[in-house]
């Protein structure tokens, strides 16, 4: 039993290595198994269904599911389309020099602050100076040809990671529970019992946890949104999704997703004053601020600690792991697979404790 360990943490090792120097393809991997627990439902669903008193192939019905999360990816891309259009059009609209007569005023009260204790040169305009030379410096060194080499690089990027995670999706769904069929088959029949208990396990932590998200992004979105609205904030809706999709982002999410709701809100708002402006402000970060201490308090508690059964400075130091090993992407995908090796690791000891004990009896 002893050498059985060895040969599982020594699997546990390679696999932890061949995945860090493979990382593309894991990463893959990871969100195929993740697609595919989420799609196999409605998939199942589909297949049941009858048609000339024929279930409808598998195949199919796996393409079916596809195009129900292209519609939906679809339909909620409609709502960032007027928002990218309009700030297209005030960006072809922007005029530098109106920008600078504006920030005049301001720049001047900061700069007769400065001066006052010494912070700067005695020198009038200097910050309005500063700023024109290092907007002119930007403008000089942007590279459109390199921008857009970039950008098709990052197209074609994300086009070969969807696709592929695509076509691994499918053959999961298509051999429904192929992987561990296989995995199960690499396990000698004295701890069969044992490791079909474990992936059970595994499993449904897993589930639980994946429709947990599932929620704290609906309740986030519905929250956001709902008070976005009655503050009177533009693009309300298109605010919430962002902020409801970045929220997946560990520490993070909460940062960005309130800084593109000021961003939109101060760049899409029609005022005049200061005061209209700081006002916007103190509702975009009021309704924020409500939004995260209910995430805080009652859906990250009941998520991330009760789902995945683990401790929350277990979950920070393992989000910030992923986020060192693979990113932002690392950081969301952390904790489903931090969930894996937990698991397995505890069911497996619990099953050697267990067969000590019966060792024990057998031989008294």
């Amino acid at each position: 039993m002893q050498r059985f360990f060895i040969y599982l943490i020594l699997f546990f090792l390679t696999f932890l290595v061949f995945g860090w120097y493979f990382s593309s393809i894991s990463l893959y991997l990871v969100v195929s198994l993740i697609l595919a627990a989420l799609l196999r439902p409605l998939t199942n669903r589909i297949n049941e269904v009858h048609i000339v008193g024929q279930h409808i192939p598998r195949g199919i019905a796996i393409l079916g599911s596809y195009g129900v999360v292209i519609s939906i990816v679809f339909l909620l891309g409609l709502l960032f389309f007027p928002l990218i259009n309009r700030q297209l059009i005030l960006l072809s609209e922007l005029d530098l020099e109106s920008i600078y007569l504006q920030l005049e005023v301001p720049l001047e009260k900061l700069e007769r602050f400065l001066m006052k204790y010494q912070l700067i040169e005695n020198k009038k305009g200097i910050l309005l100076e500063e700023l024109r030379m290092s907007v002119q410096e930007v403008l000089k060194k942007f590279d459109i040809g390199g921008f857009i080499s970039d950008a098709i690089a990052v197209t074609s990027s994300v086009f070969i990671g969807t696709m592929a995670i695509a076509f691994i999706t499918f053959f999961l769904l298509l051999e429904n529970g192929l992987l561990r069929r296989n995995l199960l088959n690499l396990i000698p029949n004295t701890y069969f019992e044992l490791s079909v208990a474990t992936f059970t396990k595994v499993e449904k932590l897993l589930s639980n946890y994946l429709f947990g998200l599932l929620l704290q992004v609906l309740a986030i979105f519905l929250l956001a949104a709902s008070g976005l609205t009655l503050a009177g904030v533009d693009y309300a809706l298109t605010i919430a999704l962002f902020a409801a999709i970045a929220n997946l982002i560990p520490y993070a999410g909460p940062i960005l997703g309130t800084a593109f709701g000021i961003i939109v809100g101060v760049s899409t708002g029609d005022y005049t004053v200061d005061s209209d402006y700081s006002f916007l402000l103190f509702k975009i970060i009021s309704v924020f601020a409500v939004v995260q201490i209910t995430d805080n308090v009652l859906l990250q508690p009941l998520i991330f600690s009760k789902s995945v059964k683990a401790h929350p400075l277990e979950i920070f130091v393992i989000i910030f792991a992923g986020a060192k090993i693979a990113g932002i992407l690392g950081m969301i995908f952390a904790i489903p697979v931090y969930t894996i090796f937990r698991v397995s690791v505890m069911e497996f000891y619990k099953g050697y404790k267990s067969y000590k004990i019966f060792k024990i009896k057998a031989t008294t």
